[in-house]
C-alpha cells in the first residue's frame, strides 16, 4: 500500500498534526484508529504499511472467548510464564479487556477461522486451555492487512512511508516531547506534534539468528532512550525454539501451534529429548524448550552453533497440517522440505523482547508528550517470559487506551529557507560507508555469541567493550558530526553520494549499537537467571533479584522486590 507524497517544507503540511505515531505493524496501526477521531495523525514507517514483525505472525491472538475458560485463567498462565517479574495489574487489564478486543477486530472485518458458529480456538505451550484465535497460520498477515485498509480510510489519519525518524525532539522548557526529528523525502525535518506514541517493534536484527523482518532495529527503545526516557528489562529476550533452520534459507519462524497441535521434537536419532529437560515437554514455556535444544546440541552435536534438531509433525493428521499451516508448509517446501514426508530441521532464533520503554496502563512513558505501544514498550504484562499469543493481543488492549489521549496544544513552527547538509560530512565517504557496514554486519555475530541463550560475566564483559568501540568509531564519522548538530526546526537537504549506505542504514546501525550495548549492560547487571535471561554463572533464580532492571541514561538500578503473584 503506497501513501501519497507529503510535502514538509509547506508550514501548513509542516504543522497540521496533532499526534505522530511511528511504526505500522498491529500496534502502531490500531493506535491510530483508537485515536480521537478530530485529532490529526501522522503515521510514520520507514518501509511500506504492509511490512512489520506483525505482519509474519503466525500462531494467534489469545483471549478467553471459550466457556470453559476465563480472564483468571488467563491471568494465571500469563503470571506463571513470566518468572516473578509480571505487573499483576496489568496481566488483569489485559486479559479482562481481551474479549472486547477481539469483538472490535470482528467488527473491523478481521475474520478468525471457525469451527461452524464458534471460534476456532487452539492451544499453546504454557496455556491451560485452548484459547489462541488464529486464521490460518498467518493471523499477523490477516489482522495487519484489515488494520491497514481501515487506517487508509480514514480522513484524520495520513501515512507517511519511506520515513526514517532519527531522534524525538524535545522541549526543553516543559521537559516535554514536542515532535520528532525525521528523514524523509531527502530531507530532514523538524516535525512537530502534541503527542508521540512509539511503536516501531523490536529488536530482534541485533542478533545474528532472527526470526524478525530486516526492519527490526529497536529504533524505538534506542531513541527513546537517548531522550531520557525510563527503560525496563532489557536483558529478557525470548528466543523462539523452532525456526526453519537451512542453508540459505530465512530464519522462518515455524509457529508455537504447530507443537500444539502434536508435533514432537526429536533429535538425529529419532529420541523426543524435550521430556529429559523438563516435564512439559515440547509444550514448557519458550526459554525452557529453547535452552532444551541448546543444551542437548551442546551434549550431542559436533558443532552446536550449526546443527539442528527436527520438528516431526506425523503425529498431526495430513488435513489438520494443510488446513492450519499453509503457510508454513508452503515456505518450507519452497526450501526443500515437505513436512508432510520428513520432519523439519528448527534451531532457536530471537524472536520477541521482552523489556522496553516503561508505561503505565494508559501506555504513557516517564516523558509527558510521549506513549508506547506494542513490543517497543514495557507495560508489566511479560515479566521475564512472554506467554505465546499474548503479543498480538497487548498491542489491541493498550492501543485502546489511547481513544483517551487528549495531545496539548503543539507549538507550531515556521520552517527556515532548506538549507543543505555540511558538505564536509561527505569526505572519504567510503571509508565511512565501509566503517559502518564493517560494524552492521560483525554486531549481530557477536550479540548472539556472547549475549544469546546462554550469557556469562566474562563475554558481557568483553562484548560490552567491543560495543562502545564501535560507538566511539561511529560518533566520530563526519556523517554523524555534521546531522548531530543540526539545528532544531531547520529543514536540512541531505544529498547522498551514489555509492554507500543510506541515512537510514547509518541510524539503523547506531540504533542497533544502542540497544546492543543495553541489552549486554543489563544482562550483565542481572546476577541470576529468569525466563528469557540465562546465566552459566547464576543458573538459578533468587529470591533477591525477583525485581526489575531499570534504566535511565547511565544509570542501571534494581527496582524495589516485585510482590508474588
Amino acid at each position: 500500500m503506497q501513501a501519497p507524497a507529503l510535502n514538509l517544507s509547506d508550514p501548513a503540511t509542516l504543522n497540521r498534526f496533532d499526534v505522530v505515531v511511528v511504526g505500522s505493524g498491529a500496534a502502531g496501526l490500531y493506535a491510530a484508529l483508537c485515536l480521537p477521531a478530530h485529532l490529526q495523525v501522522c503515521l510514520i514507517t520507514k518501509d511500506q504499511v504492509s511490512l512489520s514483525a506483525s505482519d509474519w505472525a503466525q500462531g494467534g491472538i489469545a483471549a478467553a472467548m471459550d466457556p470453559q475458560d476465563s480472564p483468571m485463567l488467563h491471568v494465571e498462565d500469563t503470571l506463571r510464564a513470566g518468572a516473578g517479574l509480571c505487573d499483576r495489574a496489568a496481566v488483569e487489564f489485559l486479559a479482562t479487556q481481551a474479549p472486547s478486543c477481539i469483538e472490535n477486530l470482528q467488527a473491523l472485518g478481521v475474520a478468525f477461522d471457525r469451527h461452524g458458529s464458534s471460534l476456532s480456538l487452539t492451544l499453546e505451550a504454557a496455556h491451560s486451555r485452548r484459547r489462541v484465535l488464529h486464521a490460518a497460520d498467518t493471523t499477523g498477515r490477516a489482522v495487519v492487512s484489515i488494520l491497514a485498509e481501515r487506517v487508509l480510510e480514514r480522513d484524520n489519519i495520513v501515512v507517511l512511508s519511506q520515513a526514517f525518524v532519527l531522534d524525538l525532539w524535545l522541549d526543553p522548557t516543559r521537559s516535554r516531547c514536542q515532535g520528532i526529528v525525521l528523514f524523509y523525502g531527502g530531507a530532514i525535518h523538524w516535525l512537530p506534534a502534541g503527542a508521540v506514541i512509539l511503536s516501531t517493534g523490536g529488536g530482534g536484527q541485533v542478533y545474528a539468528q532472527t526470526t524478525n523482518p530486516a526492519i527490526s532495529t529497536g529504533d524505538g527503545v534506542a531513541i527513546a532512550w537517548r531522550a531520557g526516557a525510563l527503560l525496563r528489562d532489557l536483558e529478557f529476550m525470548q528466543f523462539h525454539p523452532t525456526s526453519l533452520t537451512k542453508p540459505g534459507a530465512p530464519h522462518f519462524l515455524i509457529s508455537e501451534a504447530v507443537r500444539g497441535e502434536g508435533a514432537h521434537l526429536i533429535d538425529h536419532q529419532g529420541h523426543r529429548f524435550a521430556f529429559d529437560y523438563d516435564p512439559a515437554g515440547e509444550l514448557a514455556p519458550r526459554d525452557v524448550v529453547s535452552r532444551a535444544i541448546f543444551r542437548h546440541l551442546q551434549r550431542t552435536a559436533a558443532d552446536p552453533a550449526t546443527a539442528t534438531v527436527w520438528l516431526d509433525l506425523q503425529a498431526i493428521p495430513e488435513e489438520t497440517i494443510c488446513r492450519r499451516f499453509p503457510n508454513i508448509l508452503q515456505v518450507c517446501r519452497q526450501w526443500g522440505v515437505d513436512p508432510l514426508r520428513e520432519p523439519i530441521p528448527v534451531a532457536p532464533a530471537a524472536h520477541y523482547w521482552m523489556g522496553g520503554v516503561v508505561t503505565d496502563l494508559a501506555s504513557r512513558s516517564s516523558i509527558p508528550g510521549l506513549y508506547a505501544v506494542g513490543e517497543t514498550a514495557s507495560t508489566g504484562v511479560h515479566g521475564a517470559n512472554r506467554l505465546a499469543s499474548n503479543s498480538l493481543l497487548e498491542c489491541l488492549v493498550f492501543g485502546t487506551q489511547l481513544a483517551q489521549l487528549e495531545a496539548v496544544p503543539k507549538q507550531a513552527i515556521a520552517p527556515e529557507l532548506p538549507t543543505v547538509l555540511d558538505p564536509a560530512a561527505w569526505d572519504d565517504w567510503q571509508a565511512q560507508s565501509d566503517q559502518i557496514q564493517e560494524v552492521r554486519e560483525k554486531l549481530p555475530r557477536l550479540m548472539w555469541d556472547r549475549a544469546g541463550i546462554c550469557r556469562e560475566a566474562e563475554a558481557l564483559a568483553e562484548a560490552i567493550a567491543q560495543v562502545e568501540h564501535w560507538q566511539r568509531a561511529i560518533a566520530k564519522l563526519p556523517i554523524t558530526q555534521a546531522i548531530q548538530h543540526l539545528s532544531p526546526a531547520q529543514t536540512v537537504k541531505v544529498s547522498f553520494p551514489e555509492a554507500g549506505p543510506s541515512l537510514r542504514v547509518w541510524g539503523e546501525t547506531i540504533n542497533l549499537l544502542t540497544i546492543g550495548c543495553l541489552i549486554l549492560k543489563s544482562a550483565h547487571f542481572r546476577t541470576e537467571s529468569r525466563g528469557g535471561h540465562f546465566r552459566l554463572d547464576y543458573p538459578t533464580p533468587q529470591e533477591s533479584w525477583q525485581a526489575h532492571t531499570l534504566v535511565q541514561g547511565n544509570q542501571w538500578q534494581k527496582s524495589a522486590i516485585a510482590s508474588a503473584p
